[in-house]
């Protein structure tokens, strides 16, 4: 019998004996309560996804994604800003410092919103990732604009903010900035994804290099009777792209990250214990986790399930979420400490929280 069971072993690809051999990594298990110090809100603004990295000065520094409450939740697309953060532990309370980025206005390409950032620090600068649109060629009055800004999808004007959704990425020597951008986005749709580009992952490689997981739509997925597919609909798609340097150029590799589970927002990092990268994002009802040893081949990891939407807090309530998304986990000396989600009650309320690991 060990005859046999050697002998398929031997069989089986290299990434499928590693994954047997070292992917035991349990997020779900590592989950500690909450509290009140672990919850960033805004009296003015929906707080979305974040990212966290720490300073030179030994501070968490947090980068996050805002939408005025004037404006209202769905304005993440015409109006939305990153803001910075500081806190003396990683899982909080952060402090606001400041609005970092914004929409530069119609002569850019990230003409009207600045969304769903990522921080990293590679080679001695920081790099801050975001999504941002334009409207083209085409000028929007302020009638057209706010029908882009307030309805949804199929609406002509919000349809063309959407689909010139691309990544960009700022830089810095400091993490306080001031942080340089450029004139073009970073990646175009190609391959697995298309029509756009955005909710970048990046992680530096083993061999020196840097991948990018980032989302767009499945080739072909058009509207029908006049609508576009609904939030259960598989019409997300998720690539890999590599590249030699942090800002490009980004080359889309043929074979889907995700393949076909209906899933957006991933964050990623390398594990170098376990010599594996992983990666989680949010399938529309829970947080789970995939990992591939060599950034091309993803699956499901062993302890797929993460997080669901009840979160429960040391006072003995819990934290209900009707959308739990744009997870991040924060890794210090190789150990995950937190995992930072996005969260919107279903009274409408907007934060972000940083669960503990332990």
């Amino acid at each position: 019998m060990k005859k046999i069971i050697y002998g398929v072993l031997f069989c089986l690809p290299l990434y499928i004996l590693a994954q047997i051999n070292t992917d035991d990594l349990d997020l779900a298990h590592k989950i500690l309560e909450v509290s009140e110090e672990n919850i960033l809100r805004n009296p003015e603004y929906y707080n979305w996804g974040s990212s966290i990295i720490k300073g030179d000065d030994g501070k968490y520094h947090l980068f996050y994604a805002q939408m005025s409450k004037k404006k209202g939740f769905k304005s993440w697309l015409t109006d939305g800003i990153v803001s910075h953060a500081i806190a003396d532990s990683v899982a909080g309370p952060y402090v606001h410092q400041e609005v970092v980025l914004e929409g530069r206005g119609p002569a850019y390409w990230d003409a009207y919103t600045a969304h769903n950032p990522r921080i990293k620090f590679f080679d001695g600068k920081y790099y801050l990732y975001y999504m941002s649109t334009n409207h083209r060629n085409r000028t929007l009055s302020e009638e057209e604009f706010e029908q882009a800004r307030t309805q949804g999808i199929p609406n002509e004007f919000r349809s063309i903010v959407r689909m010139n959704q691309r990544i960009g990425v700022a830089v810095s020597e400091s993490v306080n900035g001031p942080w340089k951008r450029f004139k073009q986005p970073i990646v175009e749709p190609s391959g697995p994804i298309a029509q756009i580009t955005c909710n970048p992952a990046v992680a530096q490689r083993p061999d020196g290099g840097y991948i990018m997981i980032v989302r767009g739509d499945k080739p072909n997925v058009k509207y029908a009777n006049g609508k576009w597919p609904g939030p259960n609909e598989l019409i997300r798609s998720q690539a890999i792209a590599l590249s030699d340097s942090p800002v490009g150029s980004w080359e889309i590799q043929p074979k889907a990250a995700v393949g076909n589970l209906n899933s957006e927002d991933p964050a990623i990092w390398y594990d170098v214990k376990r010599k594996r990268y992983y990666g989680v994002y949010h399938a529309f009802g829970y947080i789970g986790m995939i990992t591939s040893t060599d950034g091309i081949n993803w699956e499901k990891a062993k302890h797929y399930k993460v997080l669901d939407k009840a979160i429960k807090k040391g006072d003995g309530t819990e934290i209900l979420a009707n959308r739990l998304e744009r997870p991040f986990i924060y890794v210090e000396e190789g150990v995950a400490k937190v995992m930072t989600v996005a969260v919107l009650e279903k009274n409408g309320n907007s934060f972000s929280l940083f669960i503990p690991l332990d």
